[in-house]
Formats: C-alpha cells, structure tokens, sequence
C-alpha cells in the first residue's frame, strides 16, 4: 500500500524531484530494479525547500510499506522512474514552513505521508498530508497511522462504512493494514473473519479479536465462508492479495456486500510477463450486470490518488486515525525497526511475510 501543489487549483501533490535545493544531506535511492542487496546506494543531495503549502521535515525515520516492495521490483507503475527516491511515509520535525502554510509550526513533530521523497534525512510533504503527533509516540506507531491507518480508515468508513453486526472479512489480516482494519471492525462492532497464511499467527489473531481464522495454507477461504456462513457470505471483504482472491470473494459476498481491493500481494512474486498474466487473469472478467443483480460492489483504494486528487479527503482521515489513535481505538503494532543503513534488510524482513506490524528505519 503514500508533496503539493503551486495553487489551490492545482490540488495536485508533486514529486519529490524537481524542488530547490541547497545543504548537504543522506538519502538512500533506488538504483536498479532487483534484490534488495543490490537496488540500494546512499548518496548525499541538496536538501530540499519548501513550495507554497509545503513544509520540510528533518526526518527521524521512515516506514516501509509492501509497495515499496513492489517499487523496487518495478512492478509499481506510480513509483518514479531509476534512480528513485522512495517513501511514502516518514516521522519527523516540521523544520521549514512554504509560504501560507498555518497548520503547523516550526518544531512541530509530525507523522507525514511523502509522495515518494521519505528514504532521506529531510522530506517535502504537503502540509494537508501531516499531522501533529505526541513526543511520546514512537517512530514505527507513527509511520504505521499515516499510510497503514489512513487506507484502513479510508476503506472502512468512507468507503463501505461498517455497521455494527457486518460479517467482514479480512485477508492478510496480521499486516500493518489488515491489523488496523481489524481494529476498526472490532470498534464498530462487526463480526471479524481473519486471514493468513501463517500457521503461527492464528492465535495472534484471535486475540486481536477475531471471530475466526483462517489458515489459508491449509484452508480455502471461500469453502471456509460458505460453510460458515451456511451459504449467506459476508458483507465485506477487504483484500490485499488479489489475483484469485478476488474472484473467489465476490462469489463470497452477500447481496449488498463489498468488496475493496487495496493490493495485489499474490502478483509481487515474479516480473515474469507471463506469470503476471496468468495473476492477472485470475481476477476474472465480470459485467456490470452481475453486481446490479446482486447489489455487490468492486471497489479499489489507492491512497496516492486520494493524497493527489482529493488531498483534503486525506487530511481528514489523517486527523481522524490521529484521534482514534488518542481514543485508543488505533493501537499500531511495531513489527521491527531497523537502521536506515540495513534498508536492504528491512526489505528482506518485510518481503518474508514473517513480520507483524509496521516495519520502519531509523537514520542512525
């Protein structure tokens, strides 16, 4: 599953790359497309300077999300072309104001979603993009609310707004995104059918509050639903695999139910051409007649489209996570936090689908 505008017009936020710059500082860029061991090199680059509604945050460190996966493998088509400067989301100090920004001050310490820019000492966000957040928080529970909980939060309460006694399901269920979902659920009093494909994580998820679990290296999903359910389906899914998942959930909804699809993890395995066709066949062709009938819903969720095109959208649910963080609602877990020097590492740590929780670095 994560900069600005020149005007209010515009509305638009913009890469990292292009800005003025002056004064020394690290940044880790993508340099080819691969193995973590190799996709990596430090270099040092001029910081960058604020634009109008812009602020510049001395960084403390970044998280890492299955899109920056992805990135490096250079099967995501939004990611900036080599060499790249990934990051979608950082933890910091608001250092620098641009010109009429009034919602932060300088020393402000925030949690920011980066359009890219946020593998560096020194980020641009938009200022609409970062929120204040407590001293006391901690860099991984910081950089798990901006990207992680903002799309959690965007998915179930603009998107398909649960209701209490709603039979959800929810893939992948112990990653930083699908824990945040499964918070939110629990919250609104929803009936919560969790995902993995990691024998060891089942009693993790039914203390996280899971009516059921299931074990997809040993269970199918859909047999699991419909037994379960004694035919009825859920009523919304919210899938990060894609690929088969996705056909297999819509025949796993209830009339009325919704489906929304916020990755695609099952095709991160191989850039195979071939390999990706056959993934991508296994979403299955659908008219719109099949979901008229029935009253289901396909939906997809991209946070970088929202933070460009309705950055206010963005703002909201990022003061609104924020808030249920503060309430006690939203509590991140922390899978790990590495070194920014180890990137490779904390790639490797985050593409072995063995981690738990928001997985960050920290510049050293």
């Amino acid at each position: 599953m994560y900069g600005t505008l020149p005007c209010i017009a515009a509305m638009k936020m913009k890469y990292y790359f292009g800005h003025q710059r002056h004064t020394n500082m690290k940044a880790i860029y993508t340099t080819q497309h691969g193995s973590a061991d190799k996709a990596f090199k430090q270099r040092e680059i001029d910081k960058p300077t604020p634009k109008p509604g812009e602020v510049l945050v001395k960084v403390e460190g970044f998280g890492l999300n299955f899109a920056d996966v992805m990135a490096r493998k250079g099967m995501y088509r939004d990611a900036p072309p080599l060499p790249s400067l990934l990051g979608y989301d950082v933890c910091g100090t608001v250092e620098q104001l641009g010109e009429g920004v009034t919602n932060h001050r300088i020393g402000d310490r925030v949690t920011a979603l980066t359009r890219f820019g946020g593998y560096a000492e020194y980020a641009i966000t938009d200022a609409r993009a970062a929120a204040k957040i407590p001293d006391t928080m901690n860099l991984a529970e910081a950089t798990a609310l901006t990207t992680q909980y903002c799309t959690a939060y965007y998915a179930a309460a603009y998107v398909v707004n649960l209701f209490p006694g709603d039979k959800v399901l929810i893939h992948s269920a112990a990653g930083g995104v699908g824990t945040a979902l499964m918070q939110y659920a629990r919250h609104k009093g929803c009936e919560i059918f969790a995902t993995t494909g990691s024998a060891s994580k089942v009693e993790l998820l039914k203390k996280a509050g899971a009516a059921h679990v299931i074990n997809t290296s040993t269970t199918a999903f859909d047999e699991y639903i419909e037994q379960a359910t004694q035919g009825d389906g859920v009523d919304v899914i919210f899938d990060a695999v894609g690929a088969s998942y996705i056909r297999k959930g819509i025949a796993s909804l209830a009339a009325g139910g919704r489906i929304v699809c916020y990755g695609a993890a099952d095709m991160s395995g191989s850039a195979n051409v071939f390999s990706q066709l056959v993934k991508g066949i296994q979403f299955g062709i659908y008219h719109p007649a099949l979901f008229m009938m029935n009253s289901k819903s396909l939906i997809g969720v991209n946070m970088l489209k929202i933070a460009d095109y309705r950055p206010l959208v963005l703002q909201h649910c990022l003061q609104e996570v924020v808030k249920l963080y503060a309430s006690g609602v939203f509590k991140p877990q922390v899978g790990k936090v590495f070194k920014a020097s180890e990137i490779a590492d904390a790639h490797h740590y985050l593409e072995s689908r063995q981690s738990t929780g928001k997985v960050a670095c920290r510049w050293d």
